[in-house]
């Protein structure tokens, strides 16, 4: 869901012919970036192992912090599960690389 979505949307303008503060907010709104401590809680993928995936090429950091900390965006979570996915139908990691490069997630 995203922030302007759901429960969190403001109500509209009612064609009133004023914008909405989703409608000034879309586009100015940082996507969230996640550490990789919060990467590892949401799929249970030990550091190493998402570290491994960086440094191979299966996932991309979206930005570092200044002290040189990864951050990945929401993204990854789709990535991981993919990759997850196609090692318990039995690929291994060179066939999965190739198979998510030609993905579009």
């Amino acid at each position: 869901m995203h922030l302007w979505q759901g429960s969190l949307a403001p109500q509209g303008a009612g064609g009133r012919g004023v914008l909405t503060l989703v409608e000034a907010l879309v586009g100015k709104i940082p996507p969230k970036l996640f550490k990789i401590g919060e990467v590892m809680a949401h799929t249970g993928i030990s550091r190493q192992t998402i570290h491994d995936y960086t440094v191979g090429g299966f996932i991309d950091e979206d930005a570092r912090t200044p002290a040189g900390h990864r951050l990945y965006g929401g993204w990854v979570f789709e990535r991981l599960d993919r990759i997850r996915q196609l090692q318990q139908e039995g690929h291994s990691l060179k066939t999965i690389k190739t198979m998510i490069d030609e993905e579009t997630i």
